[in-house]
């Protein structure tokens, strides 16, 4: 018996996305509004911020500026995917458009690393050449810049059950540190006059805008590359399903993100000859450990009764899977019994 049953999940409406029932919509409508207000207050912080290091001649409060431009671009990024994640699939794709919001990811990264480049040749160029700092205008940017975000990130904080404006509430968070260490080298300059601290602050910041960058860039490219998710652990994904009563082998194993906080999975699993329905009742019982240990609720699991051409735990494409079973018999298995 060779059958495929693929795991909708539809009383959860399925596709990964757990806890749909009665009160996804409200949810995700509080979600979208909690981004709205985080990315109107963004942009007010980046003109006072700007406005205020043109006036104070501070390359520190400009590259606070810089680093609050991608918090809107972060945050702009969590209410696009927010959005996109409603639109159904379609014949050309099948996957709807959760993979938007990783494509901005890509342009975000890019944007980030311009920002730290200028800001790093910028700072050379001031500590070559110094330039007299106005603190006062520094100060009030500054510290307007910390109350709004630290307001941002009490009304993101509720939804931290969503990764897209997790990320997001981290963005804000890392933006009010930096406003904080802008005032904090204001006040040491004031005090002591040494205008070489607004550079070398702005080096700092860049470092931390180069390091969300990086993370950033490395998150959207293992989505891009099809690897599993770093939050799942693969042996013990396999050993869970293993363990499923009537399971005997595992393999041709995918584990994917179509989207941030989606995850997919295909395999095929070998179990006894027995009436289909039966065989099902072990497909079933494998979904619900997979949705319920692992949060994975889009499965697509091929069970069988034979050997397979290709027994190897994980396989590249193409990997034989499709030949006739009767080509390999009953080989061993790469997972075992």
């Amino acid at each position: 018996m060779v059958a495929s049953a693929h795991d909708h999940d539809h009383d959860g409406h399925a596709h990964g996305r757990r806890d749909h029932g009665g009160h996804a919509h409200p949810r995700a409508r509080g979600v979208e509004a909690g981004l709205r207000l985080a990315l109107v207050l963004t942009f007010v912080i980046l003109l006072v911020e700007v406005a205020g290091g043109l006036l104070s001649h501070s390359l520190a409060l400009l590259a606070d500026a810089g680093h609050v431009l991608t918090d809107a671009g972060a945050l702009a990024m969590a209410l696009f995917a927010a959005r996109q994640v409603h639109r159904p699939a379609d014949q050309t794709r099948t996957y709807g458009y959760h993979r938007t919001g990783i494509l901005v990811a890509l342009l975000n990264a890019a944007m980030l690393i311009a920002i730290t480049l200028f800001i790093v040749v910028e700072a050379y160029s001031r500590l070559a050449h110094p330039e007299k700092v106005q603190t006062a205008p520094m100060v009030v940017a500054a510290a307007i810049g910390l109350v709004v975000n630290l307001f941002t990130a009490t009304r993101l904080h509720g939804h931290g059950h969503d990764l897209n404006t997790r990320a997001a509430w981290l963005h804000v968070v890392n933006d009010a540190g930096a406003s904080a260490g802008v005032i904090v080298a204001a006040l040491l300059i004031a005090f002591t006059g040494q205008t070489a601290l607004d550079p070398v602050l702005s080096v700092a910041i860049a470092a931390l805008i180069a390091v969300g960058a990086w993370r950033l860039l490395n998150e959207a490219l293992t989505v891009l590359m099809e690897a599993a998710p770093r939050e799942i652990n693969m042996p013990e994904l396999v050993r869970q399903m293993l363990g499923v009563s009537g399971v005997r082998d595992v393999h041709d194993l995918h584990v994917w993100s179509i989207g941030s906080g989606l995850t997919a999975l295909s395999c095929h699993v070998r179990i006894d000859d027995q009436p289909l329905c039966d065989g099902l009742g072990v497909v079933d019982r494998l979904n619900a450990t997979l949705r319920d240990r692992f949060g994975i609720a889009h499965c697509t699991i091929q069970p069988e009764t034979t050997g397979c051409a290709a027994p190897d735990l994980y396989c590249a494409l193409p990997c034989g899977c499709c030949e006739e079973p009767s080509a390999v018999g009953n080989q061993p298995s790469a997972v075992g019994e």
